[in-house]
């Protein structure tokens, strides 16, 4: 066998003791985790600092973006979120193990639906060395085993951190944890349906929608994160402003930073003013659609028809001029790609109507854009952010990386009893019982 295919085995092999491990042996091991990054925390950022002078290289060549050098990057603040990152998965309940319901189906014949984790988890990532511990952490917790392909650019750094949490986790199940430093070996992990439950990729739009389009195994994720911001009527115009400066400045080279804020036009003239003169003030380019161009006369591009649906992850907005909350919302379910969206209203009632009719993962009231995230949605952190409709939609944390299975209690039941001339007959009451 190949070597991945030796990794997806020994990934699946170790799988089965891993999902019976207690919620103690989860959270110490984790806490281990999060000790020993902090405590190789100088040689990781000497591996690091290999990767970042290499890639100055690479972006001279154009073969890599300023925006993938600054996620790469790891100073002691970051290195201190990882670990307080790894901490807080370990604080969070044991998604494992949870009676979903139980039903009687007859006397002494009790069925119950409990979580148990997916198995094997392959993540293929780019550019960001964290996010190999968020979803090594996840992984843990949820009992999964993991298969790990990080981007090239950041690969001094990714073998560091796997053999730190390879090392510190050494009481786990041998194999539990693997990590992949070939492109070839994405081509072949791809055909591994037999051993890998779900795939996660984290990249380019081109990069996800080829893991989507070459393989059988479930993939959970976004291609785009093209994501609005709709000002309505009734908004407070000065916190409209600040919220979607945030939304684009806060960090403006991930998913879920805003794209387009759409304004109606009924507060136009009041609205796009300031807020052009605050994003250019941050050097921020504004293209903006015809109406936008009558009323700001300077510093602002005329947009085309393909800024309408961009992402730019950059500093880039598009502002366009609506009608009504109606055209805002055919605007964002035509051009979006159902990540984030967001009204700004002082009405309730707009505001339910936008949230009801656009068909996104995140859909907020106003709020920046960025709240998009794992670990501010409490979650611990995040594998990824889903725009499908599968068993996890939006920010994925633990419960993305677990199912549930049924377990039936009997007593020498048989369904030969329930069939036919005076078949027994079936209760199915909810009872008050955890497996």
């Amino acid at each position: 066998m190949s070597e991945v295919v030796n990794k997806a085995a020994a990934a699946r092999q170790a799988s089965y003791g891993l999902s019976k491990l207690d919620t103690e042996a989860k959270n110490a091991a984790l806490n281990a985790v999060a000790d020993a990054l902090w405590e190789h925390r100088e040689t990781l950022m000497e591996a690091n600092q290999r990767d970042l002078e290499a890639a100055d290289g690479m972006l001279q060549k154009g073969e890599i973006t300023g925006a993938m050098i600054k996620r790469m990057a790891l100073n002691t603040s970051k290195v201190q979120g990882i670990v307080d990152m790894v901490k807080s998965v370990a604080s969070l309940n044991d998604p494992v193990g949870k009676t979903e319901y139980a039903r009687e189906l007859d006397e002494g014949l009790d069925l119950f639906r409990v979580t148990s984790p997916l198995g094997v988890v392959a993540v293929i990532f780019e550019s960001r060395p964290d996010a190999l511990v968020q979803i090594a952490s996840l992984c843990l917790k949820s009992g999964n085993s993991v298969l790990l392909k990080g981007g090239s650019e950041a690969r001094h750094s990714n073998r560091k951190l796997y053999t730190i949490i390879k090392e510190a986790t050494g009481d786990l199940p041998d194999g539990w944890i693997q990590i992949m430093e070939v492109r070839d070996e994405v081509t072949k992990l791809l055909e591994l349906d037999a051993y890998v439950d779900l795939i996660i990729p984290r990249g380019s739009n081109e990069f996800v929608r080829y893991i989507q389009n070459n393989t059988r195994i479930p993939v959970l994720g976004h291609a785009d994160g093209v994501c609005h911001i709709y000002v309505d009527s009734e908004a407070d115009l000065d916190m409209a402003v600040k919220v979607c400066l945030d939304a684009k400045i806060q960090y403006p080279s991930v998913c879920n930073a805003v794209d387009t804020i759409l304004v109606h036009e009924d507060i136009a003239k009041g609205f796009i003013a300031p807020m052009v003169e605050t994003l250019l003030d941050k050097a921020v380019e504004v293209r903006g659609g015809e109406q936008v161009l009558e009323i700001i006369k300077e510093g602002v591009k005329a947009a085309t028809d393909d800024d309408w649906g961009h992402e730019y992850l950059d500093y880039i907005v598009a502002l366009k001029i609506v009608p009504d909350a109606d055209e805002a919302i055919t605007h964002i379910n035509g051009y979006g790609s159902h990540h984030t969206d967001a009204i700004l209203t002082g009405n309730a009632e707009t505001a339910v109507y936008f949230i009801d009719s656009v068909d996104s993962a995140n859909v907020f009231w106003n709020a920046s854009t960025r709240f998009a995230d794992g670990y501010r949605y409490g979650l611990g952190s995040e594998v990824g952010i889903s725009t499908g409709k599968i068993h996890a939609r939006g920010p994925s944390g633990l419960e993305g990386l677990t199912i549930y299975r049924y377990i039936l209690r009997g007593d020498g039941h048989i369904v030969a009893d329930y069939v036919g001339d005076g078949a027994k007959k079936y209760t199915h009451r909810s009872i008050d019982e955890k497996w």
